[in-house]
């Protein structure tokens, strides 16, 4: 298909003086094939707004224009969902009544794509006109998440957990009288995976139930079914993740794995709780692509990264990354980890729960009902012949005893600790009770995190703040003589209130061997924090002030997720 300069359409904009017809042709001329169709052209090019092109489209057609901004893309029948066809001739069929199809093209004037859609679905077109930039925004909403398989399906019947294999399929399988709770929750799934959730709360109250989403680190309301559904929601979500349905008193843990096609599956991590007006359960989704981002995605500065790749070629020694839930520490492990993964070198890994599965590195689930406990599993990762050692968290004296024996005899050890910047880190080592010569000698790099909202591209807004605000705010005179532009979030289409995705904001502290003797003299937090700064480490605050500075987040973002 190529862009037709002759067609009515084209012909409208240049009489209406919206368009120059030489510029476009000999523009369309140096462009050869690269634009499919003339409102790919037009908008791209910037030669007329998507708005404005619609507007004419409807009126040369008397097509009636349709809004695609608050489109529920769940609506579009899955049968209608042809990727090659829809993506060929930039035409999305949104719904379909008997023997009709309503398409939402860009181009009305444009007869032979109608035509084959009409002979591939054997239906009659009805035809509205939509603004090209949200009928391509819609067709990369449903095809290019991963949503859709090369038939434009998802197979939904294929919600199983990873002992389906090995369990009888009868145990799990539905009434008649649950399709509607089946069809709600497999719908909830689906949604909070397209809109980029990382959990999913279902919460049952004396009057009300509430389904939030996290998206982006923050809790969105998104259902509100009835009350009287709360049994059968959790019921059918315990069945799903092989649950006892008869347990109501006592937490319980599973996993589900949703099967999107035959090559891609998504699982989902289970938290049941017994709450006074029924069970609260809490689903969060493990993305196992994320593990495989490399590590100048994650948001790292050049000199920190330097810092992380440096410590993670070291032959020994300990990586200890820190942070709330949610701050993005087990990425950052499966990063280190994926960088360290090859044929030459055996990792080990003791995590609870594992997360994510990584292909050539030996994950271990600890239970400690079956005694299989994190210092039980370091103790028989080091008659295994390691290179390196992941371990999930330190929780206790033992086992960060154990690492720190394993840093200092020739291995690599990473793991994780919940305090609130890099050098709290150190002392809550001492207050755990390690000697203060072993923290000293076996820690090479703690990295302290947190995740800040991205702002969106396409609707952020340059703030103005006065001099003496950013002087309080944190920004050094050097970086306001220097000229500070910083932005504030808006809202669009394309985002959730101004944002759309995350970025990490890092303390990356190495221990050198002055902070070592501040150790080994018994040094506090503070101490330690203030030969950082000595060394020229930024802590939390001041990269989030960077991140800030260069447009990525807002301030307000910063303030938020640094306490500043």
């Amino acid at each position: 298909m190529a862009v037709n300069a002759n067609s009515s359409l084209f012909k409208r904009l240049v009489q209406q003086g919206l368009i120059n017809a030489t510029a476009a042709t000999e523009l369309l001329g140096r462009r050869g094939g690269q634009y499919k169709s003339l409102p790919e052209f037009l908008v791209q090019e910037k030669l007329i707004s998507s708005r404005e092109l619609s507007e004419q489209a409807a009126a040369l057609t008397h097509h009636a224009r349709f809004d695609l901004s608050f489109f529920d893309l769940n609506s579009i029948p899955k049968e209608l969902r042809n990727e090659k066809l829809v993506r060929k001739h930039q035409i999305m069929p949104l719904s379909r009544a008997g023997r009709s199809l309503h398409l939402a093209v860009a181009d009305p004037t444009n007869i032979a794509p109608i035509e084959d859609f009409e002979f591939n679905t054997g239906l009659h077109a009805e035809l509205v006109v939509v603004e090209y930039d949200q009928l391509k925004q819609l067709i990369d909403k449903v095809f290019d998440s991963g949503m859709d398989t090369g038939d434009g399906d998802w197979d939904l019947s294929a919600l199983s957990t990873e002992e389906d294999d090995d369990e009888d399929d009868a145990a799990v399988q539905p009434d008649k009288d649950d399709q509607p709770i089946i069809a709600f929750i497999n719908k909830m799934l689906l949604d909070a995976i397209r809109k980029g959730a990382s959990d999913l709360h279902f919460e049952p109250y004396e009057k009300m139930y509430r389904i939030r989403f996290r998206i982006d680190g923050i809790l969105h309301e998104v259902a509100s079914p009835p009350i009287a559904l709360a049994n059968r929601l959790s019921a059918r979500l315990k069945v799903m993740s092989r649950l006892d349905i008869a347990e109501k008193r006592v937490p319980q843990d599973g996993r589900i794995k949703l099967k999107i096609s035959g090559k891609k599956s998504i699982d989902f991590r289970v938290s049941t709780l017994p709450t006074i007006w029924g069970e609260k359960v809490v689903m969060r989704i493990l993305d196992s692509d994320s593990a495989m981002l490399g590590i100048d995605i994650l948001g790292y500065e050049e000199a920190q990264k330097k810092l992380y790749m440096d410590a993670l070629a070291q032959p020994q020694g300990m990586i200890l990354v820190t942070g709330p839930t949610g701050s993005g520490k087990t990425v950052s492990l499966y990063t280190g980890l994926n960088i360290l993964n090859t044929e030459g070198c055996n990792i080990s890994t003791a995590e609870d729960p594992v997360e994510i599965n990584l292909p050539g590195i030996n994950q271990v689930q600890v239970n400690p009902r079956a005694g299989l406990t994190f210092p039980s599993a370091l103790k028989a990762f080091l008659r295994q012949d390691p290179d390196v050692i992941m371990v999930g968290e330190i929780r206790d004296l033992e086992t960060a005893e154990i690492a720190i024996k394993a840093a200092q005899t020739g291995h690599l050890v990473l793991s994780t600790l919940h305090t609130n910047s890099a050098p709290e880190t150190l002392t809550r080592l001492l207050n755990m009770g390690v000697p203060a010569y072993n923290v000293a000698s076996s820690v090479s790099l703690i990295i302290a995190q947190r995740l800040a909202r991205r702002l969106c591209g396409h609707c952020k807004a340059e703030e103005k703040l006065p001099q003496a605000e950013l002087l309080q705010q944190g920004f050094s005179e050097e970086q306001i003589s220097a000229g500070i532009t910083l932005f504030k979030p808006v809202g669009c289409d394309h985002c959730t209130n101004g944002y759309k995705g995350r970025v990490g904001v890092y303390e990356v502290m190495p221990v050198s061997p002055s902070m070592a003797e501040t150790i080994m003299e018994g040094g506090t937090s503070l101490d330690i924090a203030q030969q950082a700064q000595r060394e020229g480490v930024n802590n939390l605050r001041q990269s989030g002030l960077i991140k800030a500075a260069a447009g990525l987040t807002s301030l307000a973002e910063i303030n938020r997720v640094t306490k500043g």
